[in-house]
């Protein structure tokens, strides 16, 4: 079997092939889905894909689900996302089925897939037929706890955020009427999981891109910065002319108060309080709500160099000059060539530093023996 040419897998992918061929062959080819040149191999054979496809339907649940872990596998390589979208409308109707067993699987696998512009908005697309609900089912789904008794579906989180790439996605999500973002805001903080919480955090970053939108979502009505800035926040005590300046959920924390463990999810929260300070209205509510003394905090404890590079930027944002007349949104301004060349090469020194840094910190990890083995 391990010699067979993919174009001959095809023959032992069949419904009606001998179970323990087609149990052999399914797991054969999961198998190859875990190297990147096995991927790309498979990928190139869309009948191949179209028949793992049907083979998620397999009666068998082990061979259901090993035709579920090579898709899953194979969502990462564009060449495989034609034979894919077929099956969008079989996939979306069980991802919001509550009771579908596999439901994990196929949100794992929807999630990989969308993280391509173009394969996004075809299940978008697909997603908003009028038999699946759109988008409010999947948002109802992502808030429902236990929604699918027999799936946890967080990676809902990381497809929800793959979602919010596209404008008309955003559109929907900040729709003042629907109320949308006021219930996800709590899930920044959900302990279940960090790829529910992750995903919904990228979410909330990506509709901090509509800038037309930071006022409203800095308002009472939505209150959005302390869901940011409580994850960043510590359990440090600060004098009490500075604990005034802050939000009440960020006033007198307990001594147990941890911060986000995550590294990426606390520089996507940064990146998310830097675009709500593109306007100047922006940058002045978020300075009048005691940002500065989170992130005066954070700096202090944070280890990560991309994330202390984010930090940073925001607090020279905070604590610089306004910039002048006609240049006050940042997302609006029009950057020369020869500056934009510069910061491009300052981007790419600033990358270097940072994984110079992270292979020093890895070489200490490894010269201290058991401590490297910690994470």
């Amino acid at each position: 079997m391990a010699e067979q040419p993919t174009h001959e897998l095809l023959d032992f992918l069949r419904p009606d092939t001998r179970v323990d061929l087609k149990d052999r062959a399914t797991h054969y080819v999961m198998g190859l889905t875990g190297d990147p040149e096995g991927r790309r191999l498979l990928a190139s054979e869309p009948e191949l894909v179209s028949a793992l496809l049907a083979l998620t339907s397999d009666r068998s649940p082990c061979m259901a689900t090993d035709a579920y872990l090579a898709l899953i596998n194979l969502a990462t390589e564009p060449a495989a996302h034609g034979a894919l979208k077929e099956g969008l409308p079989v996939l979306l109707n069980r991802l919001l089925d509550p009771a579908f067993p596999m439901a994990n699987e196929v949100c794992t696998l929807l999630s990989n897939l969308s993280r391509e512009e173009a394969s996004c908005r075809v299940l978008l697309a697909a997603l908003q037929q009028e038999s699946l609900g759109g988008l409010p089912a999947l948002v109802d789904a992502f808030c429902t706890e236990d929604f699918n008794p027999e799936a946890s579906l967080h990676y809902l989180g990381p497809l929800l955020s793959n979602l919010s790439q596209l404008p008309e996605a955003r559109d929907f999500l900040l729709d003042r009427s629907r109320c949308v973002v006021q219930r996800l805001l709590p899930f920044t903080q959900y302990s279940g999981s960090s790829i529910r919480r992750g995903g919904v955090v990228g979410t909330l970053r990506n509709c901090c891109f509509e800038y037309g939108h930071h006022e409203w979502l800095l308002s009472e009505e939505v209150d959005l910065l302390p869901f940011l800035l409580l994850p960043l926040a510590g359990p440090e005590e600060f004098p009490e002319d500075e604990m005034e300046r802050l939000p009440l959920d960020l006033q007198y924390l307990p001594a147990e108060k941890k911060r986000e463990p995550d590294p990426d999810i606390r520089k996507m929260l940064l990146e998310a309080i830097m675009l709500l300070t593109a306007t100047k209205p922006g940058r002045r509510l978020v300075r009048e709500k005691g940002t500065y003394l989170i992130l005066r905090e954070l700096h202090k404890w944070e280890k990560d160099p991309g994330v202390l590079a984010a930090c940073e930027k925001l607090i020279q944002v905070l604590i610089g000059d306004e910039p002048e007349a006609g240049m006050e949104n940042l997302l609006e301004v029009e950057i020369p060539v020869e500056v934009e060349e510069q910061l491009q090469r300052l981007d790419l020194e600033e990358e270097d530093q940072l994984l110079q840094q992270q292979q020093q910190q890895q070489g200490r990890s490894q010269a201290s023996g058991s401590e490297g083995l910690q994470r």
